[in-house]
């Protein structure tokens, strides 16, 4: 790899970290708005079939119901946006934002009738995203990325389902068939299929290679950690 090569993946690599961080930063922002107001914005999570649970599909990801709640997706979605950032340089903003807005119109249409909050949703949408198109793609390193989120975020694929009535397995679950269908939708799109020694290349993938380099439930009567 040249040195011009090199800079440039440096380069891509810091700007995926920064862009990352600043989402970081937004949501722990708002869990220190809470303390020091000394309230809860639990009531701005998603509430579904509600006319004013609708403010909730752009602000429950933002929303964490404690300190416990926020970090524990916070390394988690620390590493699935610098992913998604750094691989898909030119289609990770529509990624992001079409997995935060579907995931959570599913959710207020079909989702228990309760306040569902955190940013789990995205993480299953970005997770299912990477893995789906490392499939689609035969790209390793994308699922890779994926299998590393759920060895940190333990329970990540038993989340989908119903198993602890107080926790938003809807919001995992809606976030997942939202990654999948992206993945499946943007196929063509990212990074290129790996190829190795012993694999014959087709002349498109050759040439494609040298173009391209928890939600939680918050019930408005009982608010405990879920």
């Amino acid at each position: 790899m040249s040195d011009a090569i090199l800079k440039i993946e440096r380069t891509r690599f810091k700007i995926s970290l920064q862009i990352a961080f600043l989402f970081i930063l937004l949501i722990w922002l708002v869990k220190l708005v809470e303390i020091i107001e000394g309230t809860s914005l639990y009531r701005l999570g998603l509430q579904p079939r509600s006319f004013s649970g609708l403010i909730g599909i752009f602000t429950a990801p933002l929303i964490h119901s404690d300190f416990n709640h926020l970090i524990n997706n916070t390394i988690t979605i620390f590493i699935l946006i610098a992913g998604l950032v750094y691989f898909y340089r030119d289609l990770w903003y529509k990624i992001l934002s079409l997995s935060w807005l579907l995931s959570g119109m599913m959710v207020w249409i079909a989702a228990r009738t309760s306040y569902h909050i955190g940013s789990s949703g995205i993480i299953y949408a970005i997770a299912s995203f990477i893995f789906f198109s490392g499939v689609f793609r035969k790209n390793i390193n994308l699922m890779a990325i994926s299998l590393l989120v759920v060895f940190l975020y333990g329970g990540l694929v038993w989340g989908v389902l119903p198993i602890f009535p107080q926790i938003s397995w809807e919001y995992h679950l809606f976030g997942g068939i939202t990654g999948a269908i992206l993945a499946f939708v943007y196929r063509r799109q990212g990074p290129p299929p790996q190829t190795w020694s012993w694999m014959s290349e087709t002349a498109d993938d050759a040439e494609e290679t040298s173009e391209y380099w928890e939600s939680e439930i918050f019930d408005e009567s009982d608010k405990e950690k879920l």
